[in-house]
């Protein structure tokens, strides 16, 4: 079998993740053995600088490659916390958020309320109403509704607010079913096949708060091939100038979404910075050829990276417990962790990387099945994975948990949501606390009946 020690260094050509000397994992220059001793398990981790990193390189290719005529924003429900949009702003991108939970924490951290897009296919009245009063950049409209009661906000405010319509583009992503979002049969968007897409601009158009600058589209995530972004982005750009023509509006504003792939385990591509430089400089080249085609000037873009910013940076800590070999079946080993952590592999049967922290440079002997405390058969986070003999105690490590992990924790079993830690220069510290007994009772009410 490959030897850990290899995979864990060469897994994204990252010195912020290595074994040490000691033969543990290191992360962004902190021992995980240490993390765990200090802050418990389970733990998510978070790698500063490569958060740092991987926003730079978004916006230094939309500032090298297309002048410098775009946002980069980072897509907050892959995780969702004050410091990560501190960090945003502090790098100078914007964020995109789907819920009034994310927008408050967006604003209470003191992120500009300009720099903020807010998406959502049945965004709540007073999710809508709380977005007009602090100022959002822009609105990406996703039903005749919606536009009708933004409408009427923007009307009672005074303003014009400025949206985006998304767009269906019919593009089938090669991803897992549940997270295909560019079909034409989705619950997102408006399809450009069946003319709905049209009959939506139109229908906005006829809005007098209302300030048509663009089209956003989306088509997935976990996306490694080039083709399906540019396909969609000439689709999305035809349908503009057809629109343009036809209602005299001009396309101001192209939102691309997100989507970028990373790496979980060794049957994926192991993407390197320049080669996420390299993505978006394609889909850039497809714009601008596009732009020239249609005689349109090229519009401000907008895109949407989330898993990709935050998916690498982030590990999650675990501390061995029951082990249960079944022979000739499987060998499980259990953690102090489970689906209320993680509940990728429950819903997605998602594959990841998983070594020992604290024995990271010793070869592996066997396969086992990482299973969780939850009292479900299907509690499971990594199958068949290759370790070294693991002993009641070792430090477990599963990699690539910084997108999507946190963000759909919850509290089963009534379960802890872990604290999550963000490393740099070798410190660790909280950036969201640990929960208590009292905070998973906090909102429980007893009626007098029942006492």
């Amino acid at each position: 079998m490959e030897n850990i020690k290899k995979a864990a260094v060469d897994f994204n050509g990252r010195d912020t993740l290595k074994v040490n000397e000691k033969g543990h994992l290191e992360i962004g220059g902190a021992d995980c053995v240490d993390l765990a001793r200090e802050f418990g398990t389970p733990l998510y981790v978070f790698d500063e600088q490569r958060i740092r990193d991987m926003m730079r390189v978004y916006k230094d290719t939309v500032a090298r490659e297309y002048g410098g005529n775009g946002m980069v924003l980072y897509a907050s429900k892959a995780f969702s916390c004050e410091a990560m949009y501190s960090i945003a702003k502090q790098e100078g991108i914007g964020v995109d958020i789907v819920s009034g939970g994310e927008l408050y924490t967006a604003l209470k951290a003191g992120f500009p309320a300009e720099n903020v897009y807010m998406h959502g296919n049945n965004k709540l009245i007073r999710e809508l109403q709380d977005a007009v009063d602090a100022g959002v950049g822009y609105i990406v409209v996703d039903s005749y509704r919606e536009a009708d009661i933004l409408d009427d906000m923007a009307a009672k405010k005074g303003i014009r607010q400025k949206v985006l319509v998304r767009i269906n583009p019919g593009v089938e992503a090669h991803t897992h079913a549940y997270i295909q979002t560019g079909k034409t049969d989705s619950k997102f968007g408006f399809s450009i096949h069946d003319g709905t897409a049209f009959k939506m601009v139109a229908h906005i158009m006829q809005k007098k708060s209302l300030e048509l600058m663009g089209y956003h589209v989306h088509i997935g995530s976990q996306i490694f091939e080039k083709q399906s972004f540019v396909i969609a982005v000439e689709k999305v750009m035809d349908f503009a100038a057809e629109a343009g023509r036809y209602f005299g509006v001009r396309m101001k504003n192209i939102n691309i979404g997100g989507g970028f792939g990373v790496w979980y385990t060794n049957e994926d591509p192991k993407l390197q910075l320049p080669d996420y430089a390299d993505f978006l400089t394609t889909v850039l080249d497809a714009i601008k050829r596009k732009s020239r085609e249609n005689h349109m000037e090229e519009p401000f873009l907008a895109m949407e990276p989330g898993r990709s910013i935050v998916g690498e940076a982030g590990i999650t800590l675990y501390t061995a417990g029951a082990i249960k070999d079944i022979p000739g079946i499987r060998k499980y080993v259990a953690i102090d962790g489970g689906m209320f952590d993680n509940p990728r592999y429950a819903l997605y049967q998602s594959k990841y990387t998983v070594i020992l922290a604290n024995r990271a440079s010793e070869p592996c002997t066997e396969k086992i099945s990482l299973a969780g405390k939850c009292c479900e058969s299907g509690d499971l986070i990594a199958v068949d994975v290759p370790l070294p003999e693991v002993q009641t105690g070792d430090i477990v490590a599963v990699f690539t948990t910084g997108a999507y992990n946190y963000s759909m924790a919850s509290n089963y079993n009534r379960n802890f949501i872990p604290a999550a830690v963000l490393v740099k220069d070798g410190k660790g510290e909280y950036i969201v606390k640990p929960q208590t007994y009292e905070d998973l009772v906090r909102n429980d009410v007893i009626p007098d009946r029942l006492k």
